[in-house]
């Protein structure tokens, strides 16, 4: 029961640091894109948060996987 608890405690960090990721990028990111690329104008910013997310996403498997990795293995 107490390998649950981390897990859990381990993904909602993780979640709470994606969603603070997030944030940074609707601030700053996004803005700074479309300054520098105004022709694709609301386009930019739905390619801008896709990449993100996968950004995130990856971010986010990677680092579960790295902490609950086989245990076996030497």
């Amino acid at each position: 029961m107490n390998d649950r608890i981390k897990i859990f405690g381990i993904v909602a960090l993780l979640g709470f640091m994606a969603g603070v990721i997030a944030q940074l990028t609707v601030v700053f990111v996004i803005p700074w894109v479309l300054s520098i690329l105004p022709a694709l104008g609301g386009l930019t910013a739905y390619v801008v948060a896709g990449t993100a997310g996968a950004v995130i996403t990856v971010g986010i498997v990677s680092a579960w996987a790295y902490l609950t990795g086989n245990k076996n293995h030497p």
